[in-house]
């Protein structure tokens, strides 16, 4: 198998891809994650998946390059990652007592070949006083996080209920991940 790069400088995805037992390096690149206008959580996802794994391939081709980017939404409304306290407090209101979406773009490159993925997870989350909001805000988690929040740290008494991959909302889905290799493994 060709060697595998992950094009994030996430974490959490490397955590995640770690526990495939998978040897990979670690590449980030940068793309520019604005939405466009009009675009839907899953075509945005997708597009940013695919721009960071079409990066990395242009650094070295001989390479397979794991492209992916998650994002939050809610009805309409993409929640990126806050930029300070104050907007993921907004983005926590917006999010207590209903439901959103998690949607994880992949994107495979190896050369000029690409294989695209995409999961989708609805999460809800519980009523949360002011005071919960206010005080996981100031403690810095959701700055790193679509959505404002980590399932995986302290948001985790938020959520109520989770239909849909676990890992996807964390920020891999595993399973998407596994069978993207193992198609391209095939030539499929």
């Amino acid at each position: 198998m060709k060697r595998l790069i992950l094009a994030s400088a996430s974490p959490r995805r490397r955590e995640l891809l770690a526990r495939l037992g998978l040897e990979f390096e670690v590449r980030p690149v940068a793309v520019d994650e604005t939405p466009q206008r009009g675009e839907d959580a899953e075509a945005l996802a997708l597009r940013l998946a695919r721009a960071k794994a079409l990066a990395g391939v242009q650094e070295r081709s001989a390479e397979r390059i794991l492209g992916a980017d998650t994002v939050v939404a809610r009805e309409a409304s993409i929640l990126g990652k806050p930029v300070n306290a104050a907007e993921a407090r907004e983005m926590l209101e917006t999010l207590s007592g209903a439901e959103h979406q998690v949607v994880t773009g992949l994107a495979l490159a190896e050369g000029d070949v690409i294989a695209e993925a995409c999961a989708v997870s609805r999460v809800w989350f519980r009523m949360l006083t002011s005071e919960e909001i206010a005080r996981y805000a100031a403690g810095g988690e959701p700055l790193d996080a679509a959505g404002g929040y980590a399932i995986q740290g302290g948001a985790a008494r938020f959520i109520s209920r989770v239909v849909g991959s676990y890992t996807n909302v964390v920020g891999l889905p595993l399973s998407e991940v596994v069978r993207l290799l193992r198609d391209r493994e095939h030539g499929t």
